[in-house]
């Protein structure tokens, strides 16, 4: 694939297309279970409406056993549990935190709120995750400048777990502690062992466009029993044991409501089901879209399973041309929603200052992707004939 120069270039704001009246087809919508209602009644009708409660804590329990780790706790939110997984580690002021720099922009906030500096690592072009090659690059250099980080966080992105064995490998020799950011891959492995199970934390969300969904909040697991215990009291406004209300240290309104996390509990019954859908709306668009030379989809490379929460595709500019901003462009004139892939971090202005380091070439990788992808309504609750449709957008463009 020949790799232009600019990863803005085909991003120009796009005028209003017309709608057509066929009903919207969204990119990832909340699929009930129907047994929802049960857990939110026996929370109303115990009382236990605010945050913590029975059903609290058998989320954490019944999450914590799918995943194959000690412990967890349910909070408000993904962002609150890198939050907090960093705080705990003792990132501080002036302190690096490696990242990945293909990612949802909550992977990186936390590191800003403690006044910590990010370190961006670009994408290899197997999983689309963290290269291990620029990860040591790094390393090395911050072994050279005597400022190893307090951290690394790796993300497995759209439900593709990154090389796991090589970027621990690699942390574990500077003895660094991993998070792995997992709030799309919920359901999906590596080599036998869950997404989120990896690191000393891992990290996931519930929020609306999940493959489950508690309407928001998100879960920090870790097979560190302490390492929760503190994550608890930290986002329970830091109370310490007391008859009084005492407080030694800054503490969160983080803990999740026991109402969501009966939610979330219907939800994670119904995790496998999920994850067979999407990966069958996965294999669709692939097979039907086979013949199409200029379209390639993320791989999920060997001993890895992905949860396929997203499907998402490169258009390749040497075969087409045909941009993804023409393609969402058509397709949303369709009434079907598609969104590009996450603009790196490292070319964010937030992050302007901010090192990077690329995966090889002149080209990252990671800006590669976002140029060229577009990621697909891949919903579990998706109908064959929703599903249809998009097909026939994509072909009618590039056929």
């Amino acid at each position: 694939m020949k790799i232009l120069p600019s990863a803005e270039s085909t991003f120009a704001a796009p005028s209003p297309a017309p709608i057509k009246e066929d009903s919207k087809i969204l990119l990832s919508s909340p699929h009930m279970t129907g047994n929802e209602m049960k857990y939110i009644e026996e929370a109303f009708r115990s009382n236990w409406i605010a945050p913590m409660g029975p059903n609290v804590d058998k989320f954490e329990k019944e999450l914590a056993n799918y995943t194959g780790v000690n412990a967890a706790a349910a909070l408000s939110s993904g962002t609150a549990a890198i939050h907090l997984a960093l705080q705990i580690i003792g990132v501080k002021p002036g302190d690096r935190v490696f990242c990945a720099s293909l990612t949802f922009i909550a992977s990186a906030n936390p590191i800003l709120y403690l006044g910590a500096e990010p370190v961006f690592i670009d994408s290899e072009e197997e999983t689309w995750n963290m290269s291990p090659r620029a990860l040591r690059r790094a390393f090395d250099d911050a072994l050279s400048e005597r400022k190893l980080p307090k951290a690394v966080i790796v993300v497995n992105l759209y439900g593709q777990s990154a090389k796991m064995d090589e970027l621990m490998a690699i942390c574990n020799e500077y003895r660094v502690p991993v998070i792995e950011d997992a709030a799309e891959s919920l359901g999906s492995r590596y080599k036998d062992k869950a997404s989120g199970s990896f690191g000393k934390f891992g990290i996931f969300s519930f929020n609306g466009n999940k493959i489950i969904t508690a309407s928001g909040g998100g879960m920090l697991v870790s097979n560190n029993e302490q390492a929760i215990q503190k994550a608890r009291f930290l986002s329970s406004q830091a109370k310490d044991d007391a008859p009084f209300y005492k407080h030694s240290e800054v503490g969160y309104n983080y803990r999740m409501s026991n109402v969501l996390a009966g939610i979330g509990r219907a939800q994670l019954e119904a995790i496998d089901d999920r994850v067979e859908a999407r990966r069958a709306v996965y294999k669709r668009y692939e097979e039907e879209l086979a013949d199409l030379p200029a379209v390639s989809f993320q791989p999920e490379i060997e001993g890895s399973f992905s949860n396929r929460w997203l499907t998402v595709m490169l258009l390749d500019p040497e075969v087409t041309r045909v941009t993804p901003h023409r393609l969402k462009r058509a397709l949303e004139s369709d009434n079907i929603e598609a969104r590009y892939v996450w603009k790196p971090l490292h070319t964010q202005k937030l992050f302007e200052t901010a090192k990077f380091y690329r995966h090889e070439g002149k080209v990252p990788v990671s800006e590669k992707l976002f140029k060229y992808g577009l990621c697909l309504p891949s919903g579990s609750n998706m109908t064959y004939d929703e599903q249809t449709r998009v097909i026939e957008g994509i072909r009618k463009m590039l056929v």
